[in-house]
């Protein structure tokens, strides 16, 4: 139950995170895909992508496989982290 505010305690920890710097795609997809395929249906996913192709794409690509998209994070170090709901 977010309300899409960020600092709110009462989000859970991830199940599961992936570090997928320097990956260029479409093998981020492909790793983001596969780590998704070992997880439980609602269970989350931090996922950390390169500027670019990779925060461009990878999002897309996970919400046409059918999984939601909960947030998408810039970091201070230039990386995104996007946050998936596992469908």
């Amino acid at each position: 139950m977010s309300d899409g505010k960020n600092g709110g305690s009462s989000e859970a920890a991830p199940d599961a995170s992936i570090d997928l710097r320097g990956v260029k795609c479409p093998f981020n997809f492909v790793k983001t895909k596969l780590k998704l395929e070992t997880m439980d249906s609602g269970q989350t996913l931090v996922v950390v992508l390169d500027p670019g192709e990779p925060i461009a794409n990878v999002p897309r690509s996970v919400q046409e496989e059918g999984h939601a998209l909960l947030k998408t994070t810039p970091r201070p170090d230039g990386l995104y982290e996007i946050l998936v709901r596992k469908a």
